[in-house]
């Protein structure tokens, strides 16, 4: 499988897990993989991304600036719904992974990182809407 196939096909998974977040009224899922997030700047501006993102998150999902660090509190969801997380979550935008970051997280189970965007509901007004 191609790096761009893995990284559309974890994007695809990030946007069905961070919409079932929104309908559940959960804080916006966190954007921690430059690899994936650079996939889904190719895609925002495209007619293919509406399609995409409402294919996977059952609605169009928009992109915002959201700066924070710590654990990425989507990753149980992941693992119910797909297994654990590939490489290429820990993987920056050059293709260079993390290997101790991969480590930690088949050693805890966790993931603890920084990241700097995630999804908003596409309403327009491109900030995360309100949570708990």
């Amino acid at each position: 499988m191609s790096s761009t196939t893995i990284e559309r096909r974890e994007l695809g998974r990030f946007l069905a897990i961070a919409g079932r977040r929104f309908e559940n009224g959960k804080a916006p899922a966190e954007m921690l993989s430059p690899a994936v997030d650079a996939a889904w700047h190719q895609m925002l501006d495209t007619p293919e991304y509406e399609a995409f993102s409402t294919e996977h998150a059952g609605t169009v999902l928009g992109h915002s600036e959201m700066n924070g660090a710590g654990p990425i509190a989507w990753v149980a969801d992941y693992e119910e719904a797909y297994g654990p997380l590939p490489e290429v979550w820990f993987t920056d935008a050059k293709g260079n992974v993390d290997d101790a970051a991969v480590v930690r997280y088949k050693e805890t189970g966790t993931v603890v990182a920084e990241w700097d965007c995630g999804p908003t509901t596409g309403d327009g007004d491109d900030a995360a809407p309100a949570t708990r």
